[in-house]
């Protein structure tokens, strides 16, 4: 199954979605991001399509009710933007880390998936390289609320 950044027809602009506040949180530190939250299929379906940038500190948190699957996939049909993926537990912990192309097909069909490959809950979608930049991997953690941005 195809969620986050799929779909079909025309690209509308970007609708007001929730921003908070959440951290990434390492042993050495936490990197504070401000995310988007798409939390039902509509908003998980457009994703970031249409996007011609995202802030360096911005990204987009995909919500479920129930776990989802190892082979559950994302793609990248009219998403304009190189993106990375970080898929997480219930408990916020990244069990995987993926990097996705914009794909210039016009046909979704030809757009490549990005399975999870672990099973998860949520995910977060940043610029690609955002992970590495920040020091950011499998086992770390994303926190919701201002109050889990301390320094370590």
């Amino acid at each position: 199954m195809l969620a986050g950044c799929s779909g079909s027809g025309a690209v509308e602009p970007p609708a007001s979605l929730p921003v908070h506040v959440a951290c990434f949180v390492t042993d050495a530190k936490s990197v504070k991001v401000k995310l988007e939250v798409a939390d039902t299929a509509q908003e998980r379906r457009k994703g970031l399509m249409g996007r011609e940038s995202l802030a360096a500190d911005a990204g987009m948190l995909f919500q479920y009710q129930q776990q989802r699957g190892p082979n559950y996939s994302f793609w990248m049909y009219q998403t304009l933007i190189p993106l990375d993926i970080a898929y997480l537990d219930e408990k916020g912990t990244i069990g995987n880390i993926r990097q996705m192309e914009p794909c210039e097909s016009t046909n979704g069909a030809r757009c490549p998936s990005y399975p999870a490959e672990v099973e998860f809950i949520s995910a977060v979608e940043m610029n690609i390289g955002f992970f590495k930049a920040n020091g950011i991997g499998l086992g770390d953690r994303l926190l919701l609320g201002a109050n889990n941005c301390t320094n370590r």
